[in-house]
């Protein structure tokens, strides 16, 4: 995909994910990331770079998300998928600049920060 297909793909998501009833959305976020834990390390890089670049800029777009129940859904994986899927995460966050890396710690609460390890 080009960079703006992604971008808007991402901008769709982030949009409408907060007018998914939860219950929903859990499901949906969870088998996401079952589906993304089974894609190679580039393709789950370019999908959750994308993201995190797109939450440190406008960091108000997950403010309306209920994070916490996001948190439950990823801590509901397997050991193995929240492994892949954690180990992508603190890849991309040690290559983000200081000012993004601020941003992004400031919308992400504490206990997903101990549960991914940044």
């Amino acid at each position: 995909m080009s960079t703006s297909d992604k971008m808007e793909i991402i901008n769709n998501a982030l949009q409408a994910g907060p007018a998914i009833p939860f219950d929903k959305f859990s499901k949906l976020f969870k088998t996401w990331l079952e589906i993304l834990s089974t894609l190679s390390e580039e393709q789950r890089t370019i999908m959750f770079t994308t993201y995190i670049n797109e939450i440190t800029e406008n960091p108000q777009k997950i403010v309306l998300f209920n994070l916490d129940g996001i948190l439950e859904a990823y801590l509901s994986l397997s050991q193995g998928e929240k492994d892949i899927i954690s180990k992508s995460v603190r890849k991309i966050i040690d290559i983000l600049n200081d000012n993004k890396k601020k941003r992004l710690f400031l919308t992400i609460p504490d206990r997903a920060k101990i549960e991914l390890g940044i």
